[in-house]
């Protein structure tokens, strides 16, 4: 593999080996740098802390910190899809986007459906009720896709160089264990939105996080780690700009999957490595066949053709599948991308537990 950008054989190690597993300790960089440096990669914790800046400052990271996992703080998120007609295109994609609970919206190739938004809300009832909205807007029907199963969600972006398996270090950092709790106190929504855009690029980023929500250091570095644990959070590490890495291949496979297959075929599909995303969700009779969802990426539509394949010989191994029984919806272009708002998700998901 390469990369479109100009990358260093640090860079490379860098990107490679901490797309999560990074410690959860005060000086974090100390220990990861020893860990490459184990592994053949000569870098100290300046050179580690350094590299990190750099590839942020170049666009090579989205940021660097916590990937926050929106389903587990709180509201609710859910894809949908709407026909946008030709002559009412701009129209249509611009009422969509004026909604602030519409997160992303994205142009796909299909014959009928070729908007695809994901709506994003504290009070999951909301759904509905924004849905509604624009149907009134735009004229146009929605349909909407919430997820019924989640087999696979790590947006992992490997490079050409050292490190191309990664190195997971979540065993540095404080020993805690597993709550059952769904809400979130007030010091821990702190936490969430202080964390949410990316850790301080410091050599001690936990602590500058803790002087900035006034907690103890233990307090904040047990938190997070618990909240890996529980998997309120996914990751943690660098999380790549796939685009600058050259991954600019975006294909949504669908597939018409035989209800009492999904729970064999997701997880099986799931465990393809260049599968980011790999989902269950309804049909829509009449309109949307499809109830198996599975992102992959390529940096080249070579690359990309191949990797669909391999979804579809994956498949296949399960059931004869047809043509009509799948399809590769491919981006054309990003019409809004803004995040999930998750401040507001946290905050109507937060209560006091000392007061009950």
């Amino acid at each position: 593999m390469h990369a479109d950008v100009d990358l260093s054989e640090r860079d490379r190690a860098v990107v490679n080996a901490f797309q999560g597993g990074f410690p959860v300790t005060e000086s974090p960089f100390e220990p990861a740098a020893a860990a490459m440096r184990e592994h053949g990669v000569d870098v100290t914790a300046a050179d580690l802390l350094e590299t990190v800046r750099d590839l942020d400052d170049r666009g090579v990271l989205s940021r660097f910190g916590a990937l926050v996992n929106a389903q587990e703080i709180g509201g609710a998120a859910t894809l949908v899809a709407m026909h946008a007609p030709e002559d009412r295109f701009d129209e249509v994609v611009e009422r969509v986007n004026a909604h602030r609970e519409v997160a992303h919206n994205y142009e796909r190739e299909h014959p009928h459906l070729n908007v695809w938004f994901v709506v994003s809300v504290a009070d999951r009832e909301r759904v509905d009720e924004v849905l509604s909205t624009i149907e009134v807007e735009t004229g146009q029907e929605t349909y909407n896709l919430p997820k019924l199963q989640e087999f696979r969600v790590e947006a992992k972006f490997s490079v050409d160089g050292p490190l191309a398996d990664g190195l997971d270090l979540t065993h540095v950092g404080p020993d805690v264990t597993p709550t059952d709790e769904s809400t979130l106190t007030p010091a821990e929504r702190d936490l969430i939105l202080e964390i949410q855009d990316g850790f301080p690029l410091t050599a001690t980023p936990y602590a500058d996080i803790a002087e900035a929500i006034e907690q103890d250091l233990e307090w904040v570095l047990e938190t997070v780690a618990r909240f890996d644990l529980e998997g309120k959070i996914r990751r943690i590490g660098v999380i790549p700009n796939h685009y600058a890495l050259g991954y600019t291949e975006n294909g949504m496979t669908v597939w018409n999957v035989p209800d009492e297959l999904v729970s064999e075929v997701g997880p099986d599909v799931a465990s393809l490595p260049f599968v980011t995303h790999c989902y269950e969700r309804p049909r829509h009779e009449g309109v949307w066949p499809y109830n198996v969802f599975a992102m992959t990426h390529g940096r080249s539509e070579e690359e990309s053709d191949r990797r669909v394949e391999q979804v579809r010989e994956t498949m296949s191994e399960y059931w004869d599948v047809g043509s009509e029984d799948w399809d590769t919806l491919f981006s054309t272009q990003i019409l809004k991308k803004t995040g999930i708002r998750i401040d507001e998700r946290a905050d109507a998901n937060t209560e006091d537990r000392d007061s009950r």
